[in-house]
């Protein structure tokens, strides 16, 4: 009986370290000198992240920080899709960072295509946010993942769910 190797592509993003690195940037806000008696904050609103800052170069200077501080919690910047630069209330700017939770079904399709496209002896499905890849030999299964780690979809894309049966 021959058998079925799999693993899953996934796009996930931990929320509690996203809160973990905004708690971290909203400290050293407070703390740098070039922010002194600034009202600029970074705060998660629903499943996305809002930036206020008095002028676009402050609110520059804060997404660094995030971005850092996020890099530190081992949060893919990739899983970070920013919005245009809004002005606000009393000539303030904020700016929305959508975060990454799935994978778009156009980049899904776009893995699949990819995947088919490698000629090896693998079968990739959509299920969902995720794309499941099987094939019988485990060795072409890392194949598949090392050529899409070579790859840049744009995307944050772990690979998890790794089964033998």
């Amino acid at each position: 009986m021959a058998k079925e190797n799999s693993f899953d592509i996934v796009s996930k993003t931990d929320y509690a370290e996203v809160t973990n690195a905004l708690n971290q940037t909203a400290k050293e806000v407070s703390q740098r000198f070039d922010f002194k008696g600034s009202k600029a904050s970074a705060e998660l609103v629903g499943k996305d992240l809002v930036l206020a800052a008095e002028d676009e170069t402050r609110l520059r200077n804060m997404n660094d920080i995030l971005q850092s501080k996020m890099i530190k919690r081992g949060i893919s910047l990739k899983a970070l899709d920013y919005q245009k630069i809004e002005p606000a209330a009393g000539g303030s700017v904020r700016q929305t960072v959508k975060i990454q939770q799935g994978i778009p079904t156009e980049k899904a399709k776009e893995i699949v295509k990819f995947i088919k496209d490698a000629k090896l002896k693998v079968q990739a499905s959509i299920q969902g946010e995720s794309v499941r890849v099987s094939g019988k030999d485990r060795d072409t299964l890392q194949d598949v993942i090392a050529k899409l780690k070579a790859k840049d979809f744009g995307i944050d894309m772990k690979f998890d769910n790794y089964r033998s049966s």
